[in-house]
């Protein structure tokens, strides 16, 4: 007998019903200041492209030769066999900007979130403290984890202060924030952050 699935026509319809059906805009050519998107010319305000480096000749190129000497693709993930040279390399460059020991490149901010914060923190006696206007992606990253969690009002040092304070007894402390924050484009005080940080041996995912 077949597994009756029709609570989910139910329940698009109902959304639909709401106005809240998802239909994203489709792009029909090279995301550039100046795009086709739904057979319409529209000034593009919406994409991660700020510099338009998609569509840079050099980019471009660079993109055409490593097709033709890598394929399409690698076929498996990196784990397996889907480390590129070309990955290393540029995992090496990030490094030296940073001027730290290594980076890992991943494939959206996204998967980073989520990817890396359920690894900094092991159960329940560690403790993730999180600007309240962090973005949605480090918010599911800390919903996947064990620790418990406080939330400090944007950008307040002094209740940043006060959640240590009160957590002195924790096995790991993880203070988490938005660089640059999306919604706003407000800085972090990172040096305060980081004073604080090392005041209370608490790690800090930026």
């Amino acid at each position: 007998m077949a597994t009756d699935m029709s609570w989910m026509r139910e329940r698009y319809e109902y959304l639909q019903s709401q106005g809240l059906e998802w239909n994203p805009p489709t792009l029909e050519s090279a995301s550039e200041p100046r795009c086709i998107m739904d057979g319409k010319e529209v000034i593009m305000l919406s994409s991660n492209n700020y510099l338009n480096l998609t569509t840079h000749p050099k980019v471009i190129q660079a993109s055409i030769e490593a097709i033709e000497k890598y394929g399409a693709g690698s076929g498996s993930v990196r784990a397996i066999a889907g480390t590129l040279d070309i990955h290393l390399q540029a995992e090496k460059i990030c490094a030296e900007f940073k001027e730290v020991e290594a980076a890992l490149i991943y494939s959206s901010g996204y998967a980073v979130n989520v990817g890396l914060i359920p690894t900094l923190v092991k159960g329940h006696n560690d403790v993730i403290i999180s600007d309240e206007l962090n973005h949605g992606s480090i918010i599911d990253g800390v919903r996947l984890t064990k620790a418990s969690r406080s939330v400090y009002s944007h950008n307040d040092m002094g209740e940043l202060e006060n959640i240590l304070n009160n957590h002195k007894n924790s096995d790991r402390k993880l203070i988490i924030t938005d660089g640059v924050f999306s919604m706003d484009g407000d800085i972090a005080p990172l040096d305060e952050i980081t004073k604080l940080a090392e005041e209370h041996d608490a790690m800090i995912f930026v």
